[in-house]
């Protein structure tokens, strides 16, 4: 038997006592798994070295580097999005429709988990907690998939998360860990049907892809990020500034870092050189339209492929638009359905903005890096969806747990 259909197996056999659990053997399990990240952060953090080094000797990208990196912070940060689950409610059971019929059935309908979940991800090693916790407080069995440059990291949580679980109620083989680096156990995994009920790819659009057109198991589909900001004629020229900056450079690797900037053409003659003079301070490579390159000479050209790729980088494509049609055209060709924003005084632009683009979350003057479930008060995320069926936009709790219909009645037959 391979690795992935045992691992698929022990998952399921947890699945159905981690679904009995109380609200509060959960939260108890995952308090322990918090407090064993924070005692133990060394030894993660000597497995994370030894991912670091082997990307720095493949070549890694320092943007990719950084999203594979952890640190004492970041471990507590992460042990920090346990805690904030454990205070969240617990969705199982609500009961979220009462029927009475009658012929005097009484029919609920209540949230239960979905089961077993498959996450495939890439080298993110902080999705492993929040994927684990998200997973069991909603009292889902989980198999965990990472990238193969995570995988020491990878190894070193879960085996820490194990020992902690195993002085809890909390079975053990509930947290499933694939540790075979080699693409057959991701198409392995997308064939798993009657053993995982779920698959939650989380990475770049080719894997998102790869799941998407493959699977026989469902899938949610958490899309790639080629994220627009929109400044607008009226936009006040600080807050623009602040805003697209913080899109871009606070943190570039991630999903919800802007890739294009659109300029109105107003704003551009105004504003444009000043503000990217301050984005080439910060170490961003511009990309611009033929009308960009006028104003901002250096900034290399932008092609049609330049608008359609997320760069996870340093680099950003900066496109002018005369008015707010070409830039709703602009975002409804190369969008991802992921996270758009507008920067405007101007409130009928901001509500036909919002109002007109298709995706997942949509800013009125607010960067677009807030597209997080830490950021909506959901603790950590499981993803961020971008289709519209069962789940959109950043996943908390609720997004992994599907419903039943509790039917009593006393004798009833259908005639």
């Amino acid at each position: 038997m391979s690795e992935v259909r045992m691992k698929a197996e022990l998952a399921g056999q947890a699945a159905a006592a981690t679904a009995r659990l109380t609200t509060e053997q959960k939260n108890q399990a995952l308090l322990a798994a918090a407090d064993a990240l924070l005692t133990r952060s060394d030894e993660i953090l000597r497995a994370n070295e030894e991912d670091l080094e082997r990307g720095r000797v493949n070549g890694t990208s320092d943007s990719l580097l950084d999203r594979l990196k952890l640190t004492t912070e970041r471990i507590g940060g992460i042990a920090e999005g346990l805690r904030q689950i454990v205070e969240l409610p617990d969705p199982v059971g609500d009961v979220l429709e009462t029927i009475d019929r009658p012929n005097g059935l009484h029919i609920v309908k209540r949230r239960v988990p979905l089961g077993v979940i498959g996450i495939i991800y890439e080298a993110r090693p902080n999705v492993t907690v929040d994927a684990a916790g998200l997973c069991l407080k909603t009292g889902n069995a989980v198999v965990l998939r990472g990238g193969s440059s995570a995988l020491s990291s990878n190894r070193a949580i879960v085996k820490v998360i194990h020992e902690a679980l195993a002085k809890t109620a909390l079975p053990v083989d509930a947290i499933q860990l694939i540790e075979d680096p080699n693409r057959s156990s991701v198409d392995e995994m997308l064939k798993l049907n009657g053993l995982l009920d779920v698959l939650i790819p989380r990475g770049g659009s080719s894997l998102i892809q790869n799941v998407v057109q493959n699977a026989t198991v469902p899938v949610i589909e958490t899309g790639a990020g080629i994220c627009h900001t929109y400044l607008d004629e009226t936009a006040k020229p600080e807050m623009a500034a602040a805003i697209a900056l913080n899109a871009k450079v606070q943190r570039p690797s991630v999903c919800n870092a802007m890739e294009t900037l659109l300029v109105h053409e107003a704003y551009a003659k105004a504003y444009l050189s000043q503000l990217a003079s301050q984005f080439k301070e910060a170490g961003v490579e511009l990309r611009g339209c033929e009308e960009t390159r006028e104003l901002i000479p250096w900034a290399s050209p932008a092609t049609d492929d330049d608008f359609a790729t997320e760069y996870n980088d340093y680099i950003l494509n900066v496109k002018i638009v005369h008015n707010m049609d070409e830039a709703l055209a602009h975002i409804a060709r190369f969008g991802t359905k992921h996270s758009e924003c507008i920067v405007t005084e101007n409130e009928e632009h901001a509500v036909r903005f919002q109002q007109e683009i298709d995706a997942a979350a949509v800013y009125h003057n607010a960067s677009t890096r807030f597209t997080d479930g830490f950021e909506f008060g959901f603790g950590a995320e499981i993803g961020i969806s971008t289709q519209k069926l069962h789940a959109r936009g950043p996943m908390g709790l609720p997004a992994l747990t599907s419903s039943k219909y509790i039917i009593h009645g006393n004798g009833q037959i259908r005639s």
